[in-house]
């Protein structure tokens, strides 16, 4: 049996891993385009920050690796032509611009995701960089340390994480967005408004509800953003205005969603017979509305190519689908969601309510407590949680994993009154906060 890989991030390599273990006697080929395989890049900014130092931490994996369990990674090779219905592909070697042709019996996509680079004027003058691999975070290590004054354009997580990074280090940092405010997809109101003074409070600059329209310069060089409504002293400018699917290579061949994220079923199969595809070039089940999305997440990633591997040959492992479960520490402060926000549920059309907590995290007895936030949101009529928010400066994040468990198995906020929790006052209350929200919902 001959496996072909197309792409060696988080589900790829997974994939791989799995594959070659279950099927010993498979020979499987790895196409890569880049120098490297594996990169964690969620932990670009904290390499960036300094607070990686030793950037080969950031690698889980290797073709010397993958070549003991008798795996071929062909790196620096870009597929350039697939044809899912005939099983063959077209390779382009990078290093010496040969093509080959090649066969397949199973075809795993794993091709990930871009970033969106949107065509502004300027776009093309010099430190005007992208954050999404290996190669974009030395670049951008490179560049900063002559820089004074950086613009970020995207408030997303990677956008965050930069600025603080970047402001952590002793830069000028300006953060810009289109929306009106930060986090607009993982956070309601209450929860971006608070992050957003605390970025304040450290003197970053937030430029918000307005759009980039052009990038000025001098010599090549990146001087000024110029939006919809100021302009911007910029040294560096990094791009993090989102990402999407890497899946040009199979446009009418196989079933998408607009945005071109290729639609799985519960065992990762495409709508060709013997195509999987996993990670950021697909879409899964959602589970909080129970249709398709695209979410481009790690874990994920890792789960998905986990399940390729298993179902290869047959179906046998259905995925659960997904909460897009999320987690980041801005300074001081830990944050982390799951499901639906009330202001994204509200704009599907969904009827739903919330209850609110602001809780201690352990008796006010003990010598230290802190503050915590809890939101739940769940569906009016059925009372089926839907999504939760939290943050508080003690590391409570793994409640909203459990949260997330919770809405995997439809459970109600009333449920969530009277799930089992231990007590001990050196972490929680006789009432976990969890409870109390539970309790509270009325």
């Amino acid at each position: 049996m001959k496996i072909a890989v197309i792409g060696c991030t988080h589900a790829g390599t997974a994939a791989i891993v799995n594959a070659a273990t279950l099927y010993p006697e498979a020979e499987i080929t790895v196409y890569e385009r880049n120098d490297n395989i594996s990169f964690l890049s969620c932990g670009i900014a904290l390499y960036v920050g300094g607070v990686v130092k030793d950037a080969q931490g950031l690698f889980y994996s290797s073709p010397e690796k993958l070549a003991e369990l008798g795996v071929q990674t062909k790196m620096r090779h870009d597929v350039i032509a697939v044809d899912t219905v005939n099983k063959t592909l077209r390779v382009r070697n990078l290093e010496t611009n040969e093509d080959l042709e090649d066969t397949f019996d199973k075809l795993i996509i794993t091709t990930g995701s871009w970033p969106i680079l949107p065509k502004i004027e300027g776009w093309q003058l010099d430190n005007i960089l992208l954050s999404k691999n290996f190669n974009h975070s030395n670049t951008i290590i490179e560049k900063a340390k002559e820089a004074k004054r950086i613009v970020v354009v995207g408030a997303g997580y990677i956008g965050i994480e930069l600025v603080e990074a970047f402001e952590m280090n002793g830069k000028q940092v300006t953060l810009i967005d289109s929306t009106d405010r930060i986090l607009n997809k993982y956070l309601d109101p209450e929860f971006t408004n608070q992050t957003e003074e605390l970025l304040k409070s450290n003197g970053i600059e937030l430029a918000l509800g307005q759009t980039v329209t052009r990038f000025e310069g001098t010599d090549g060089k990146v001087t000024k953003v110029v939006t919809t409504k100021g302009e911007f002293e910029a040294d560096l400018v990094i791009l993090c205005i989102g990402f999407r699917p890497a899946t040009d290579l199979f446009k009418g061949q196989l079933n998408m969603m607009d945005n071109g994220a290729i639609i799985v079923d519960a065992y990762m199969r495409t709508s060709q017979p013997d195509v999987y595809a996993a990670g950021d070039s697909c879409a899964i089940v959602y589970n909080p509305t129970g249709k398709h999305a695209y979410i481009p997440l790690a874990t994920n990633a890792v789960r998905m190519g986990t399940l390729v591997a298993r179902n290869l040959m047959e179906p046998k492992i259905a995925y659960m689908g997904t909460q897009g479960t999320s987690g980041i520490k801005i300074y001081d402060e830990n944050i982390a969601t799951t499901g639906l926000t009330e202001t994204s549920a509200q704009d599907m059309g969904m009827n739903v309510k919330t209850v609110t907590i602001q809780e201690h995290d352990r008796p006010e007895f003990m010598p230290t407590f802190e503050d915590v936030t809890l939101k739940v949101v769940y569906e009016a009529d059925s009372r089926r949680i839907v999504g939760a928010q939290l943050m508080s400066k003690a590391d409570l994040t793994q409640s909203v994993n459990t949260i997330s468990v919770c809405i995997q198995n439809k459970m109600t906020v009333d449920q969530l009154g009277f799930v089992d929790f231990f007590f001990q006052p050196h972490y929680n209350k006789p009432w976990n906060f969890l409870n109390t929200a539970g309790l509270q919902a009325k």
